[in-house]
This record gives C-alpha cells, structure tokens and sequence, in this order.
C-alpha cells in the first residue's frame, strides 16, 4: 500500500520537477558560484581573509555555499521557490548558528532578510550582494532595531574569484 502510494506521489510530481529549475528566476545567483578569495576588517579594523566556495547541486536546482574564515566556518544552501516566487536560504555554522532567509534579486542585487526573535525584541538582519561583475562582488550584513527603518553595517565582505 505504502510502496503504491508513494510510487504514485512521485509520478503525480515528475513534471512539476523536470520543470522546477528551469525558470529563469531559478538562474539569478548563479553569479555567486564558483570560488572566491574574500577579504574584510574585523572589529579592531584588522585586515583577514577567508574562502568560500560555492557550487549548483541537486541539478542545479540549489546553490550550496562552503564559508571559512581563520575561526568561522559555515554553510548555506539556496533555492529558488517557484510556487512563492521567491528565493530561500538556510545558513548553519560552527558555533550552532542556524538561520533562515528569504529574499530576491532586484536591481541588480541580491538581498535576503529575516527577523530573528532576540530576548529583549526582535531585529531585523539582510545580507546584500551588490557591485557584481564577473571576478568581484561586495557582501553587507545589516541589522536593524527599528523595523527597517534605519540598517547599521555590522560586516562588509569584498569577494574576488579565484584565478585558475
């Protein structure tokens, strides 16, 4: 009964997959794959550097991200929702972190965003990638405390491809 089923659920979902990632929202971060030299300044205003790496899996129907940094590593997977017309990532990490997005590409840039629920209220947090071009782009994480109305930069991230 259950193989029956089951048999049936994936035929019923045959065609919706082969078309899932066709659409051509599906392709809008493609710009991020591939491997990336990263640079930014830490909080005493030191340079560091880091890695990430970043490939189309599953089909090329989800984008799977591979940070490290010299004491944070973390990954993340991406995937284009066409029934919500939107895109969803899911970001975990090595101190436990887990973090859910949503967001889309609009004028040229990428930005997620998510409301995390803090003890003392909640915060609004968006990563923006903006100034694409083939071999470089630029990464803001932002925080806000008062519903959007004003974001305070917390970490700027310059990526730069790898060369062969």
């Amino acid at each position: 009964m259950y193989v029956v089923a089951g048999m049936f659920f994936l035929s019923c979902l045959q065609p919706l997959m082969a078309q899932s990632c066709t659409a051509p929202e599906c392709r809008q971060f493609d710009f991020w794959i591939g491997e990336w030299e990263l640079s930014w300044t830490d909080k005493e205003g030191n340079p560091v550097t880091g890695k990430n790496t970043i490939k189309a899996i599953l089909d090329s129907c989800v984008i799977q991200e591979e940070f490290t940094g010299p004491s944070f590593r973390g990954m993340s997977v991406s995937v284009y929702n066409l029934r919500e017309s939107i895109w969803q990532q899911t970001w975990v990490d090595n101190n436990g972190g887990y973090l859910d997005f949503t967001g889309g590409f609009t004028d040229g840039k990428m930005v997620f965003s998510r409301t995390a629920d803090l003890p003392n209220g909640q915060r609004l947090q968006r990563m923006t990638w903006y100034n694409i071009t083939t071999d470089s782009l630029d990464w803001d994480w932002e925080i806000s405390d008062d519903n959007g109305v004003t974001w305070n930069l917390a970490w700027r991230i310059h990526y730069r491809r790898e060369s062969d």
